[in-house]
Parts: C-alpha cells; sequence; structure tokens
C-alpha cells in the first residue's frame, strides 16, 4: 500500500516514472536478491532504493552480483545489511552481504543490544547548540536520536526552504504549473495565498526566474532549475578583500589583495552583469535569500530588467487568454 505510492512518487521525482514497469520489476528481483526478506518499514523502503539505483544506473541483478563489477549500494542497503535492522530468518545471502560490506562482519545480535546509553539532556543541548539555541522538544530529540542524519537534514532543508510541510502533497512533490493558486498557513491564523503567473527560459547559469503573486503583491525570483543545474559549471565567487578588476581594456592581471598584497592567477571570472547588487558583491545567491531580502526592481541592474520583460512578453504570447497580472518597472 504505501510502499507502492512513495516508491511512484520517487520514480516520478526522479524522471523514472515512464519507466514504471521496470521499477516495479526490479522491486520484486531485489526482493528475491535480498532472499525474499520481510517488507514493512523501513526493510521495505530499502528495497525501494535499491531498486531505483538499479534502474536508473542500468543495472541488472546479474551485474550487482557479480563479484567482479564495482557497484555502490545506497546507503540504507548499507545499514540493513549490517544488521541494524535486525536479521531475517536464516540471515541474508552470503553473496550479496558479503559484496555490499566489503569483509565487514555484521552485527548478528538484537540491534539495540550494544548501544551506549545516552543522556537525554545532554544530548538536548548538544543538538540545540548545533542548531544555534533552536529549542528542542522531546519529539525532535527522538527524531535526532533514532535518525540523526536524516533530521539534520531535515532541518537544514526547513532552513533553506521554509516550513515546505505546510505545502500540498502534489505541489511539494511535482509544483505549481502557470496560472495555479495555493493556499499555505504556515502559523496558526497566518496563511500565504500564492499564484504561479510565468516561469521564464532557463539562462546560462541553470536559473529561471519565476514571476509570482504572494498574497496579491507581484514577486519575481531567480531559482536553479534542477532539471540542467547538474549540466552547469559552479564556479567560486571572488573572495572579500581581493581586487579582481582588470585595466582599461579589460585584461585581468594577476589578483591583489586591497592591501597591496600580490597574488596568483585569479581563480573567479566576473561577476555576471545580469546578477544583482548582492550577487555582484559575492554575498549570496537570490534564491538563498528570503524574499524581504531580495533586490527590489529599483536596485535590479537595467539588463535583468529587459530579461524579465521579455520573459513576460514570451509567456503572453504563448498563454493570450492567461491573466498575467505582473508589470516591469
Amino acid at each position: 500500500g504505501g510502499q507502492f505510492t512513495n516508491l511512484k512518487a520517487q520514480a516520478r521525482s526522479m524522471g523514472l516514472e515512464d519507466r514504471w514497469h521496470e521499477v516495479a520489476q526490479m522491486y520484486a528481483d531485489v526482493n528475491k536478491m535480498f532472499g525474499d526478506i520481510v517488507k514493512v518499514t523501513p526493510s521495505s523502503k530499502v528495497v525501494g532504493d535499491m531498486a531505483l539505483m538499479m534502474v536508473s544506473q542500468g543495472l541488472t541483478r546479474a551485474q550487482v552480483e557479480d563479484p567482479a563489477v564495482e557497484v555502490s549500494f545506497p546507503d540504507s542497503v548499507i545499514d540493513m545489511m549490517r544488521g541494524n535492522l535486525g536479521q531475517p530468518p536464516g540471515g541474508f545471502p552470503d553473496s550479496i552481504l558479503k559484496k555490499v560490506l566489503k569483509g565487514e562482519k555484521p552485527n548478528l545480535d538484537r540491534p539495540g543490544k550494544h548501544v551506549a546509553p545516552v543522556d537525554l539532556e545532554e544530548a538536548r543541548a548538544k543538538l540545540s547548540k548545533e542548531l544555534e539555541g533552536k529549542a528542542i522538544d522531546d519529539e525532535d530529540l527522538n527524531g535526532y536520536l533514532m535518525y540523526p542524519k536524516v533530521f539534520l537534514d531535515y532541518m537544514g532543508r526547513h532552513r533553506i526552504y521554509g516550513p515546505v510541510r505546510t505545502l500540498p502533497t502534489h505541489t511539494f512533490f511535482y509544483g505549481m504549473e502557470p496560472g495555479e493558486e495555493i493556499s499555505a498557513e504556515i502559523d496558526p491564523g497566518k496563511t500565504l495565498e500564492i499564484r504561479l503567473q510565468a516561469i521564464g527560459d532557463t539562462d546560462e547559469n541553470g536559473e529561471v526566474r519565476v514571476f509570482f503573486e504572494l498574497n496579491g503583491q507581484p514577486r519575481v525570483i531567480r531559482v536553479p532549475n534542477r532539471l540542467v543545474k547538474s549540466q552547469t559549471v559552479q564556479r567560486p565567487k571572488a573572495e572579500a578583500g581581493t581586487d579582481h578588476r582588470g585595466d582599461e581594456d579589460g585584461n585581468r592581471p594577476a589578483c591583489r589583495t586591497r592591501r597591496g598584497g600580490q597574488g596568483g592567477a585569479c581563480p573567479t571570472r566576473r561577476p555576471d552583469r545580469r546578477q544583482g547588487p548582492s550577487d555582484r558583491a559575492g554575498i549570496t545567491s537570490p534564491a538563498a535569500r528570503p524574499l524581504s531580502a531580495r533586490p527590489s526592481a529599483q536596485d535590479q541592474h537595467p539588463q535583468d530588467q529587459q530579461a524579465q520583460h521579455r520573459d513576460l512578453q514570451r509567456f503572453q504570447q504563448s498563454h493570450p487568454l492567461s491573466p498575467v497580472r505582473l508589470r516591469c518597472r
């Protein structure tokens, strides 16, 4: 039940929706390869993780079981083979166990038997300090103690993207379409009305401009296009206190710090003129800043405004009946 729906959503998010029949068949193959184990949370997810990995990388069961073929197994598979979820009757098949653990001995005892005692208040204080003073309730503490990496990853994403748990499930997994409107209650009595107006073309940095309304107010942000972001080259930003300016002819000399020190060849490129003022200073990308901290239309470079205007014109031409109410200033 739950495993089927979750696995299908995971496959869709990885771009494997049109290969669902392969994922379903691979799930059955992985289950047999692991010894036809009892599949309940979390063991069912481990089988799903392995199936998705094999389909995405084009691996067969025979290749995975072949000792001569190098395979990078998902962390969840390694953890299960170590015995941290317990042992199935008769144990896991020796061939797959040896290949996953690479000679490491699995734990054949009850998983919690050798766990060291935990000072709950000490762990709470440590976690609070790691999260910069955030108050840690019992629910957060329990989640951290059972799944420390998962919990910290969740809190990290929460810091970057905000309370995404308030988004409708379909929006969280698949995003919004132009003209679609959703409501998100971020606090009791505080609801955001979000309407997507248009999405611009992807630029050479793998980013797109998103035009939307937030509680009726027009907003424009730039976000990574994840479908192409992995193919773009990430270049380091200029370090603070370093002079990267060239001469009048545009030639770039060896970098010199403003204090007069000499440096080697400049490791950075010139800032993109279409970026906002904060980006040219090398502070942070617009997608990582809250909306209130992003440059307003008056602060944006003229080329930035022109690009936004072109994106809106394209959208209006392709959607002549769409009620686009945004204005470029």
